[in-house]
């Protein structure tokens, strides 16, 4: 299994838990994808995307059973991200779990992650 993870507001979250898929946030649909990251790139994708934000959620989900819709193409510093082509559909998550900041404001990662 390839997990992948994406980080989200918990509302934008709710919402689609109620709609039964996700489409992507703003940034997401502008793109025309809906990104996510490995659990290595976790970490910088929260400091470099949502400094300091609170009320967010972590959201795994098995990359394999999307086919061709997922590819993984070079993004930051070339390293290769997977990018999901088509709505997530909330049955397809593997897990959800809260991202929340510690005493000095950096997400807390569940403890299997890097």
């Amino acid at each position: 299994m390839t997990t992948i993870y994406k980080i989200c507001p918990a509302g934008e979250w709710r919402t689609a838990e109620q709609a039964g898929r996700f489409d992507g946030m703003a940034i997401d649909r502008h793109d025309g994808f809906i990104h996510f990251s490995t659990a290595s790139q976790a970490a910088e994708t929260a400091a470099r995307h949502f400094a300091g934000q609170g009320d967010l959620l972590l959201i795994a989900v098995d990359g394999d059973q999307f086919g061709q819709q997922l590819r993984w193409e070079v993004s930051r510093g070339g390293a290769l991200f997977p990018h999901l082509y088509g709505d997530l559909p909330v049955d397809a998550v593997a897990w959800v779990k809260p991202l929340p900041l510690d005493a000095a404001g950096m997400h807390v990662f569940p403890e299997h992650l890097p």
